[in-house]
């Protein structure tokens, strides 16, 4: 995963193996299970290596994807409602972290508490909102809306300058449409209508639940579509919010009011908390001219069900089940094809996670993750960018002036593994028996101003975007910085007992991952600093768009539904991230195997296993729905095509498989990519 503002355990010394004990032999790692040998490996790799886990785990209700990376968080999230249940089972002192762990799970759990509260925690808020009778009361109530996490016609948040990156920032965003993806408000095929025409009904029957008559709702609905399609017609695609260069236009306050003169841009700053603001980087300016018209233009009765709805939209889930339930209906049945809510323990769970979430991560470490690890896993890293270094020397088609500054960025990765060094302090957040809203907006509100207290100050390049109990990995461009989080230091991605053909093919793979991040199409913009400035020559930079242009041609025709394609632009930093993982991290493999070569295990060479560690990595069941919604919205490429469309570009698989022109996947070297 790549992080851009708005994407181990340890293991092996290039000189040794990588087992738990100093006595125990490494094991192989590959679960034969997990494999569908009856699959021609040539014409469908990924059915090969991951068709026996698909078929040991179908999809339940509640999924509208399962793979290994939610078999994993299962697993995590069960041991995270074992820590926080025991907490929430006995009584803690007053503004204790045991405290405000403990009685927030106990308030999500209380459904009988909810569901006799209803609507009522946002009866308030919606009253106030009903109340403004002037355009010139909206731009404070924004603020207000904004600082308990919802954020109308645009967003706002304070960040690293991407052209200063050790200075934090002012930013504007586009944003406003509850749907996520403007295609959804404006293409015609039948999928997109069919999910459009739900999304009125849903809206309408979102406003009666909270409320409203059948009338007062038809209208705010209207209202709430003609604003949220116009705010999808100006904004950007996400293709287009992929380029850092057209996205980033500072502006000075003087040319900000100047821009856009109707916006009471003093009352908003001061209301999110933001003084003396000098500049601004705006995202995407006509997406931020057309809101700032809107608001200008429509009749404030339209204005007020708009807020109305981002209120009722973004509370849902914190209020009674027949409001949580509505909300489910769409976004998870509808739209991802999910069947069932999930149970609200888990739900709970993952409440904590985004609340509290290094709270409950430090406890999490304690118990499962051990100091020694996170030292075993900067060996690992450090073997990774010596393979990546060398693959960076051996490019011909890159330049010695380019190579030497790649070798340098390459060398400053700060790397993160595991947890923090310096814990969030949460001193300031109240948690207390009112109602799950209102702990909400108290939770949202303090993680608001630790943000906006940035503003003008350097970046704090310690500071973490995951917890440490979270299932993913990230490269952030400001920071230059690649993260690994404790939850992805387990099985299916590291095994403390396994040798290294599985760990360099799982978790070496995801390493090599985050570190191409900084020379995709969009990370190698950004210099050793974390500046988005041009470090390439001109021919080195033609010649990379070119490597990737053929990425990008590929992935285009695969179709992932009938008449339905992947899209390789939006793809492309992620794909161009697998392609390089795989390169590097096999590097890396056959130089820690070089002095004493692994043997065969269960009918598979140690290359071969290498191979099928990663395709397990990317094992999963998923609905047709969740397939649509994905390739449009999605940066990653779907599993299957993380197996089936990565490996064919791959020399090294050929070679293991010993897979040949007569067979489906075959790709002609002639045709292959291969950039890092």
């Amino acid at each position: 995963m790549k992080l851009y503002y708005l994407p181990i355990i340890a293991l092996c010394m290039a000189s040794i193996g990588c087992n738990s004990s100093k006595n125990a032999e490494p094991t192989p790692g590959i679960k034969l299970a997990n494999l569908d040998t009856t699959a021609l490996l040539g014409t469908d790799f990924y059915q090969y290596a991951c068709g026996g886990w698909m078929a040991a785990n179908p999809l339940t209700d509640e999924y509208s994807r399962f793979g290994s990376f939610d078999f994993l968080a299962e697993s995590t999230r069960t041991r995270l409602q074992g820590l926080i249940s025991e907490l929430a089972a006995e009584t803690h002192p007053a503004g204790s972290i045991a405290q405000k762990v403990g009685e927030l799970y106990n308030i999500v759990m209380d459904s009988v508490k909810l569901n006799a509260d209803g609507v009522a925690p946002i009866k308030g808020e919606l009253a106030k909102l009903a109340g403004i009778k002037d355009k010139s009361e909206i731009y404070k109530v924004m603020g207000e809306l904004n600082k308990i996490g919802i954020s109308p016609y645009f967003s706002v948040y304070v960040g690293a300058d991407e052209k200063n990156s050790t200075m934090n920032a002012v930013q504007t965003y586009q944003g406003g449409i509850a749907m996520g993806e403007r295609s959804y408000y404006l293409e015609d095929d039948d999928n997109t209508k069919k999910i459009r025409n739900a999304y009125v009904e849903h809206v309408a029957k979102m406003f009666v639940l909270a409320g409203f008559s059948e009338s007062d709702a038809a209208k705010a609905r209207d209202a709430v579509m003609k604003i949220e399609t116009a705010l999808a017609k100006a904004s950007r695609s996400r293709v287009e919010l992929r380029d850092p260069q057209s996205n980033y236009n500072k502006r000075t306050m003087a040319d900000l009011q100047k821009e856009y003169p109707s916006f009471k841009w003093a009352v908003y700053f001061s209301t999110v908390g933001l003084k003396n603001v000098t500049e601004v980087i705006v995202g995407q300016p006509d997406a931020l001219k057309k809101a700032v018209e809107l608001i200008n233009t429509l009749p404030v009765a339209d204005q007020v069900a708009y807020l109305q709805w981002n209120l009722i939209d973004y509370a849902a889930g914190f209020l009674s089940d027949d409001l949580t339930n509505q909300n489910f209906d769409f976004y998870g049945k509808t739209m991802s094809g999910r069947k069932e809510l999930q149970p609200r323990w888990k739900r709970a769970v993952s409440t904590l996670n985004g609340s509290l979430g290094e709270a409950v991560g430090q406890m999490y470490v304690q118990k499962y993750f051990p100091p020694a690890a996170k030292e075993r896993m900067v060996t690992l890293v450090k073997n990774l960018q010596t393979a990546l270094g060398e693959r960076i020397k051996a490019q011909t088609w890159m330049s010695e002036e380019t190579k030497a500054k790649a070798i340098e960025k390459l060398n400053v990765f700060h790397v993160k593994i595991g947890y923090p060094d310096k814990w969030k302090d949460y001193s300031k957040v109240e948690i207390k028996n009112d109602s799950y809203w209102a702990n909400i907006c108290r939770v949202s509100e303090f993680e608001f101003n630790l943000m906006i207290e940035k503003a003008g100050k350097p970046v704090d390049r310690d500071e973490w975007f995951m917890t440490p109990q979270t299932v993913n990995a990230y490269y952030n461009p400001t920071t230059n910085e690649i993260c690994f989080p404790a939850g992805i230091l387990q099985y299916p991605f590291f095994d403390m007992d396994a040798d290294d053909a599985f760990n360099y093919g799982a978790i070496g793979v995801v390493i090599g991952h985050e570190m191409t991040h900084g020379f995709d199409d969009q990370g190698r913009q950004y210099d050793k600093d974390g500046n988005l400035k041009d470090w390439w020559t001109a021919d080195d930079a033609k010649n990379f768009e070119a490597l990737t242009k053929v990425m990008v041609d590929y992935f285009d025709k695969i179709e992932v539904a009938p008449g339905v394609h992947a899209n390789g632009s939006l793809t492309l930093g992620e794909n161009i991230a697998d392609h390089g993982g795989l390169q590097v991290s096999y590097q890396a493999f056959k130089n820690a195997t070089a002095v004493k070569p692994l043997k065969e295990e269960l009918g598979f060479t140690p290359e071969q296993r290498f191979f099928l560690a990663y395709s397990a990595v990317w094992a999963s069941n998923i609905r047709p729905e969740e397939i649509l919604r994905l390739t449009r919205t999605d940066p990653h490429s779907l599993g299957k095509w993380r197996v089936d469309g990565a490996l064919p570009h791959i020399d090294a698989w050929y070679e293991a498989f010993n897979v040949t022109e007569s067979d489906p996947m075959y790709l002609p070297k002639a045709d292959r990519v291969s950039v890092w």
